[in-house]
């Protein structure tokens, strides 16, 4: 799987991340300096089918990989041929986005003959935490995401154990399915967060925290709640109190987050808590939790919102780790779309 190297205290690692929606590339300088980072977002494309549409984010990844490419080494005015390795996100993700990608990762590696590093999706939205600075060990972080939402304990560097996942739903799903029943496009989460933020009202939603004990998360039922609340105000003729009901969703998504976050630093003597992934950019959670604790004297680490959606400077940061212990991929490399975290 994987072959050895020689082992340097420095590198720079030019990233490529084609997971989902986003086209983009970096450099990064030793894990935590970032030289450049190019984002070419499909919002826009996606829009009009109210989602991601698979196939159509592989078109356009290929139509901006190359110039993104280009527009990343020159904007951190190094030469390619003193790059250490080239790194890509293996997967989790999209298998045709991937491809894209690591075929991308894999040419350019080759032609350069420089060393390919195939990289975890989710390892690199916790190691964006590693540009804001330094990690303590053990940490436990939070990923919250439109496909992921996972509690994950960091013994040490590297070494991950996913202690609680969704069971249905992704937290950043159940925001983009509520916007849509609240009337928004896509993608609602933003729209969501705006506006429970600014509700003077709230209608009162479960909190779904499963078994005592359970680090998992579900909000499938909380979705339902919902739409409940719409049609019956529909049915009753009434006007739907968007505003209230997009606060009662947002508080009891950033409740269970949060205290189910907090009772795990607690359990496993975290050192630090670290948010991460795109639903970090939210401004509701971003505030509950840093409340939070505060109120614990946890500390807490959040990237800044750049680095809280899909990008490739977090790509490098966490390559950075397989370039420090000697490690890297093969030519014959394969997207996995299933890729697990613990093995990885």
């Amino acid at each position: 799987m994987s072959a050895s190297i020689d082992i340097k205290d420095k590198s720079l690692i030019l990233a490529i991340e084609t997971s989902c929606d986003e086209t983009s590339v970096a450099v990064v300088k030793d894990g935590c300096e970032v030289l450049s980072s190019v984002i070419a977002s499909q919002i826009e494309t996606h829009k009009a089918f109210g989602g991601v549409v698979p196939e159509v984010a592989s078109r356009k990844h290929v139509e901006v990989i190359t110039l993104s490419i280009e527009e990343a080494v020159q904007q951190a005015g190094v030469d390619l041929q003193d790059l250490s390795a080239v790194a890509v996100t293996q997967g989790p993700g999209l298998v045709g986005a991937l491809l894209v990608g690591v075929v991308a990762a894999k040419s350019l590696a080759f032609a350069l003959d420089k060393p390919l590093i195939g990289t975890h999706h989710i390892a690199g939205h916790i190691y964006a935490n590693r540009i804001v600075g330094p990690l303590e060990y053990p940490c436990m972080a939070l990923v919250v995401s439109g496909g992921h939402t996972e509690l994950v304990h960091l013994e040490e560097e590297g070494r991950f154990q996913l202690i609680g996942r969704t069971r249905d739903d992704a937290v950043g799903e159940a925001y983009d399915k509520v916007a849509r029943a609240l009337g928004f496009p896509y993608p609602g989460g933003p729209h969501v967060d705006k506006l429970a933020l600014g509700a003077e009202e709230t209608v009162d939603l479960p909190r779904s925290w499963l078994a005592p004990d359970s680090y998992d998360f579900s909000f499938s039922g909380l979705k339902s709640a919902v739409l409940n609340a719409v049609n019956q105000h529909k049915m009753k003729g009434q006007e739907v109190p968007v505003a209230a009901i997009a606060k009662g969703f947002q508080d009891s998504v950033t409740e269970v987050l949060v205290e189910k976050a907090v009772r795990a630093v607690k359990e496993y003597s975290s050192k630090q808590l670290l948010l991460c992934g795109g639903v970090a950019a939210n401004q509701g959670l971003r505030q509950r939790l840093t409340s939070r604790c505060e109120e614990e004297g946890i500390p807490l680490t959040i990237p800044p919102h750049v680095y809280c959606t899909d990008n490739a400077a977090m790509i490098g940061a966490a390559a950075h780790l397989k370039w420090k212990h000697g490690l890297t991929s093969e030519l014959d490399l394969k997207a996995d779309p299933q890729l697990k975290l613990e093995e990885w």
